[in-house]
């Protein structure tokens, strides 16, 4: 009897995975990604069914898509707004930003605004310093939004900036990953903030009930601050002080940059906060566009920004259609920053394009990383691209986070994206195009400087590497998309 059990179980399970084969290619994603879930589905009995139900699909929950639908209609009738203001003129900006602009509107919905004026700040306490001097100014609101905030160091200094503006009687909210601010969800600092009237939320709660209705590592990846709906911050950083923040994970300290921006860019990202506050917050959709902090800006300065807000509720390839226009409009130098790297096979092959037209392609990388998974994947792209001529230059003084691209010395993306499956196709982030060639030579400058604690990949020792290791990574490298 018990092995008719056993038959029956065997069969049941062959049966629900043939049929999430079948799911997966009638998804239609790309083909690296579908190969790599059938491969997992077929060869794992039982665990490889769980691992898809888990984390299979962009899933965010039927709830938050009926409020993400509820919202679109006050989003868009604000986008048609923003589409009747100033034209850009490419002929003074760049003719050959111009297709990268157009990539970017028509695959995440906002066009480029003129009038920008920024700060490139590549120091944490620069950061600290400007964020709790324009908290401490404040006259109205005070906006942030983080994937992580930690605890000790300069970060307690912004709590307490905070406290001290809700006294003032600025309206003050504070929007944190569920996962990556566990911690501090859970701290007096979050509990002090709630009893001085600041509105601290929790993004993406996790928890067992919500992992029956939603994929559980969907994520608020994005860090944006909006003070007065006058300036903005957005970048890389967590607000966290490196000199506290995992401090046991063998990497050195993290290293980031921000921009401060003022000008009509910031509405943009004042709507984006607007809009991932009234998701966890569920006020009312007609009213969350309209707050008085949401309002056409003056120019401010020269720069011509960009806000790409992309997440899981976007079209699956949107923002690397955005990074593929970049790469591809690349016609001398292409410098990009990221700590994760592990490129599909449309992103590995562009930069390898690239190289091929003679365009001097630098990927900078840290040495180590936080995630034995992401060295692993990461490690036989590095060799691949390094052959085809890229120069892979591995960062030496801590763990390098600043997520950053500058093509030719004219125009950039910067902000929270990775170049992985992760930030690519599954956590909200918000990037940057920034169509200035002063902006793009500060990052370009700052790039330079990584450089100087940077040795480039040994590709003899690379090849010397054991055949277990070879195997192990190669491993890696297929399960690379589910990462």
């Amino acid at each position: 009897m018990t092995s008719h059990w056993v038959t029956l179980t065997l069969l049941v399970d062959l049966l629900i995975r043939v049929g999430l084969c079948a799911r997966v290619i009638m998804r239609r994603r790309p083909v690296g990604v579908s190969l790599a879930w059938i491969l997992l589905l077929m060869s794992t009995p039982i665990v490889g069914a769980l691992v898809y139900v888990l984390v299979g699909e962009r899933w965010l929950g039927r709830h938050r898509l009926k409020l993400v639908a509820s919202l679109r209609e006050p989003f868009d009738q604000w986008l048609e707004h923003l589409k009747q203001r100033e034209p850009v003129n490419w002929s003074e900006v760049g003719i050959e930003c111009q297709p990268v602009a157009r990539v970017a509107e028509a695959a995440l919905g906002i066009p480029a605004l003129p009038g920008n004026h920024w700060e490139l700040l590549t120091t944490t306490d620069e950061v600290f310093d400007r964020l709790i001097a324009d908290i401490d100014n404040a006259r109205n609101t005070c906006h942030l939004e983080f994937y992580i905030w930690g605890l000790g160091g300069r970060s307690d200094e912004v709590v307490q900036a905070l406290i001290r503006a809700k006294q003032r009687g600025v309206a003050c909210r504070v929007l944190v990953d569920g996962v990556g601010s566990r911690d501090f969800i859970r701290s007096q600092h979050c509990r002090e903030l709630r009893a001085t009237g600041v509105d601290v939320r929790e993004a993406l709660r996790a928890n067992i009930f919500r992992m029956q209705f939603a994929r559980y590592d969907l994520r608020l990846h994005r860090k944006i601050v909006v003070i007065d709906g006058e300036i903005a911050y957005t970048g890389s950083m967590n607000l966290v002080d490196p000199r506290f923040f995992k401090q046991d994970a063998g990497v050195g300290e993290w290293v980031d940059a921000m921009t401060r921006i003022e000008g009509p860019a910031v509405e943009a990202l004042a709507v984006t906060f607007l809009g991932d506050w009234a998701l966890e917050a569920e006020v009312e959709r007609d009213v969350i566009i309209s707050e008085a902090d949401v309002r056409p800006l003056p120019a401010q300065g020269r720069a011509v920004i960009q806000v790409c807000p992309s997440g899981p509720t976007d079209p699956e390839q949107a923002v690397e259609e955005l990074l593929l226009a970049a790469i591809y409009a690349a016609r001398h130098e292409l410098i990009l920053t990221s700590p994760y790297f592990v490129p599909d096979e449309t992103l590995a092959m562009a930069l390898v394009t690239a190289a091929h037209r003679g365009v001097e392609v630098t990927l900078i990388v840290p040495a180590k990383v936080d995630s034995r998974l992401v060295r692993l994947a990461t490690e036989t792209f590095r060799g691949d691209l390094a052959a085809a001529g890229v120069r892979i230059m591995e960062f030496h003084g801590g763990l390098l986070h600043t997520k950053s691209v500058s093509v030719d010395g004219e125009f950039s993306l910067f902000g929270s994206l990775n170049l992985d499956p992760r930030s690519l196709y599954l956590n909200f982030e918000i990037t940057l195009c920034i169509y200035d060639r002063e902006f793009t030579q500060a990052l370009r400058g700052l790039q330079h400087k990584y450089l100087r604690d940077c040795t480039q990949l040994d590709m003899d020792l690379w090849n010397r590497r054991s055949f277990a290791r070879r195997f192990v990574a190669s491993v890696g490298r297929l399960l690379s998309p589910l990462l």
